[in-house]
């Protein structure tokens, strides 16, 4: 078995062979690239996009957005990633449609051995956030987390386990609280109500 085999089967392994060191000093040079674009160069971002994640992507990411291989992350169209987001995509993370990540969320696929006598080695775990999910600000998503579509991870969450759909999950260890519901559809902050024709108007506005 291969290293790359084993990183893809979820076995212990190493990084520093199998031309990896390579990949993530091309990766880190992509990403360079990209979060020293200025704000209108929006045709280059999405050339690099293209390069860094190996297909196109109709996302909209805020530099600065840092990880370590890019080509192990899928992210759907009409997703948004504000600042400072962090994926470290050894394993997959695989994103679907419509996903907003407030700034600085973390995505992590990679764990260690917790005796410290292993601790050199890795492994991974994939991590999957479904179709219309919000992450808050600051959350950390572990190892091996689905999160299921429509869901909200509250700010600064750190999420260990999976969260179903059209859940409200908060706290660390992350706990759904809620499910998304009728009150939801009436109220979209505290006791803000959701005015359909307010709504008429600003979209007559763009």
């Amino acid at each position: 078995m291969t290293m790359r085999e084993r990183i893809h089967s979820g076995k212990l392994f190493t990084d520093y062979c199998e031309g990896l060191p390579e990949e993530r000093t091309e990766a880190k040079r992509r990403m360079k690239a990209l979060n020293e674009t200025g704000p209108d160069d929006l045709e280059r971002r999405r050339e690099l996009l293209a390069e860094i994640f190996g297909q196109e992507t109709n996302a909209w990411i805020e530099p600065p957005f840092y990880f370590c291989y890019g080509r192990n992350i899928s992210i759907g169209e009409g997703s948004y990633l504000n600042f400072n987001c962090n994926f470290v995509d050894d394993g997959k993370i695989t994103i679907g449609k419509k996903v907003m990540f407030g700034p600085a969320v973390t995505i992590a696929t990679v764990g260690h051995p917790i005796h410290p006598d292993m601790r050199e080695y890795m492994y991974t775990d994939s991590v999957t956030i479904e179709d219309n999910c919000w992450i808050g600000g600051g959350v950390t998503i572990c190892p091996g987390v689905t999160i299921g579509k429509n869901s909200v991870i509250g700010a600064g969450s750190v999420v260990i386990h999976d969260i179903p759909e059209n859940s409200v999950a908060v706290g660390n260890p992350c706990r759904v609280i809620r499910q998304i519901n009728e009150q939801d559809e009436k109220y979209y902050y505290k006791d803000r109500v959701i005015d359909k024709a307010d709504l008429e108007e600003e979209r007559k506005l763009r």
